[in-house]
């Protein structure tokens, strides 16, 4: 989950929440970066210059989501197992550049106006869509899996629009940082991701996945997916209060 700064919020209010604010100075280094972004006549590269260090190491952890899944498809496709072993591995690089870039931006004392926004949407491929491709190249294919594992993607995309308009009104500790997560945080289904990487160590994919399928037709459905069904309701859970390390 992303602990950068987030541009969406002023003053600890989200966007949409009015409070009398006297004059908003931007920092240096944030106001150059708007005049990159709003700039009428911009260069064909003027993002790539408006880009942080914090901002290029986020990108990488959504450099390895999309790898993991293409790494699914490599592997649905019969290209051996190798890529099923990257497909559950490069999430956890993900999960690497998710805690360096906020460790980068602190340390140079930069916060980016992309970087709340980045940092959701590169979470979103690696810890949400990646860990479904990865599911579905192990098997759980059926009509109803395929829609249990969309559900949980969403869910996804839903707990982090709501971390990023919410987060200025989670209660903050002494040094100003949120005391918790509201519902859990999209990277902890690194959990279901390791479990399945498990599964492969004993060949327990396709048809000898665990519990096998129960149901038929329209309504054949692996058990075990109710695993993404309940991280995913997790995520969505606003009372579920998970406290920060």
């Amino acid at each position: 989950m992303s602990k950068r700064s987030n541009a969406g919020t002023l003053n600890g209010m989200p966007n949409g929440v009015q409070e009398p604010v006297k004059d908003v100075v931007e920092e240096p280094h944030q106001d150059k970066q708007s005049r990159l972004l709003n700039d009428p006549n911009p260069g064909h590269f003027s993002l790539i210059r408006a880009y942080h260090l914090a901002d290029l190491i986020t990108l990488m952890n959504g450099f390895c989501g999309v790898m993991s899944i293409l790494s699914s498809l490599r592997y649905i496709a019969g290209e051996g197992k190798g890529n099923l072993w990257a497909a559950l591995v490069l999430p956890y690089c993900g999960m690497f550049f998710d805690f360096f870039d906020g460790a980068v931006a602190r340390w140079r004392k930069k916060s980016s106006l992309m970087g709340a926004e980045l940092d959701s949407l590169a979470d979103l491929l690696s810890f949400g869509v990646a860990p479904a491709a990865c599911a579905f190249s192990l098997g759980m294919r059926t009509a109803l899996d395929q829609l249990l594992l969309t559900c949980f993607v969403l869910s996804g995309l839903a707990r982090l629009a709501r971390f990023n308009v919410t987060t200025g009104n989670v209660p903050k500790d002494k040094n100003g940082k949120a005391k918790y997560f509201e519902g859990l945080p999209i990277p902890t289904s690194l959990g279901i991701a390791a479990l399945m990487a498990f599964w492969a160590s004993r060949d327990w994919i396709n048809q000898d996945i665990p519990y096998g399928t129960i149901g038929s037709g329209l309504f054949e459905v692996h058990p075990v997916i109710g695993l993404f069904l309940a991280h995913g309701c997790c995520m969505l859970s606003k009372t579920l209060h998970v406290p920060k390390l």
